[in-house]
């Protein structure tokens, strides 16, 4: 009993505390005109710190769609600007911009699965055969190659990621170097392994390795990464490391190009009246 007396006591005790304090503050809100200012102001102060936090709360939760729009905005005017320098160079022969796009199709897409913890990675696009998508269509970003189409439904698609130990592309060495076959390094997201690359071709590390549009996968000139140490493989070739400029640890948005010439490349690779070297 001298417990639960204690007790109501307290709670008796802090209620007649909170509304003395109360009171007190109400008297000096209509007694005067100073003090009702400075009780104005702190109850302004603190309805705006409130007001701000929920609008930065809002505001965080915007961001994703906020995104969103930007990524489909950014390439809708890449492709604006592709379609103009096409129509640009028909209309004047002289006007030759750089347009690493041209006789490709490019469509947005979104990362929503991936696999990126062993040796045969992969990813699942949110776009399919109902959005133009085809096998063997290349995968990149503005930085890089992240991948080929592998499998096509309906609404999304299968890719094997470039790290993936099957995977091999055509990388040129600086704007007009030697070509080789560029893999990942099977160790790191950001690590690539460029070989085959000839002794007499002289290179820097530093030197830009760009896709060589040998391949009627990815449109030439991308920019993949740079070139780091190097090393004489049977006294013949060398190999060299490549840091690429996009990793894909936390990467979420890709674009998907397609070469709508790719149809008669392999048509005319595969004619039996073409003498293969």
């Amino acid at each position: 009993m001298p417990k639960e007396r204690s007790a109501s006591a307290r709670i008796f005790s802090t209620a007649v505390f909170i509304l003395l304090e109360i009171a007190s503050l109400l008297m000096l809100n209509n007694n005067n005109t100073l003090q009702r200012l400075w009780l104005s102001r702190v109850s302004h102060a603190f309805m705006a710190k409130t007001w701000g936090a929920c609008q930065g709360v809002a505001g965080y939760f915007m961001l994703r769609k906020q995104n969103d729009e930007l990524a489909l905005e950014n390439e809708a005017l890449r492709n604006l600007l592709r379609d103009y320098g096409v129509k640009a160079a028909a209309a004047d022969s002289s006007f030759a911009p750089y347009t690493p796009g041209d006789g490709f199709k490019y469509i947005p897409a979104k990362i929503i699965k991936s696999g990126t913890s062993n040796q045969h990675n992969y990813l699942i696009l949110d776009k399919g055969s109902d959005d133009g998508i085809k096998e063997n269509s290349g995968i990149v970003t503005g930085k890089g190659v992240i991948g080929i189409v592998d499998a096509v439904s309906r609404h999304y698609s299968y890719a094997i990621s470039f790290l993936n130990a099957e995977v091999n592309i055509s990388a040129r060495m600086g704007t007009s170097g030697a070509v080789g076959p560029l893999s990942w390094d099977g160790i790191s997201t950001d690590g690539a392994v460029m070989r085959e690359v000839p002794l007499q071709f002289r290179f820097e590390p530093g030197d830009t390795v760009y896709t060589s549009g040998y391949s009627a996968i990815f449109p030439p000139d991308i920019p993949l990464g740079v070139a780091g140490e190097a090393k004489v493989i049977n006294g013949a070739t060398n190999e060299v490391k490549v840091r690429l400029f996009q990793g894909q640890s936390a990467l979420k948005y890709v674009t998907i190009v397609e070469n709508i010439r790719a149809e008669e490349i392999r048509a005319i690779e595969g004619s039996p009246d073409i003498q293969k070297p």
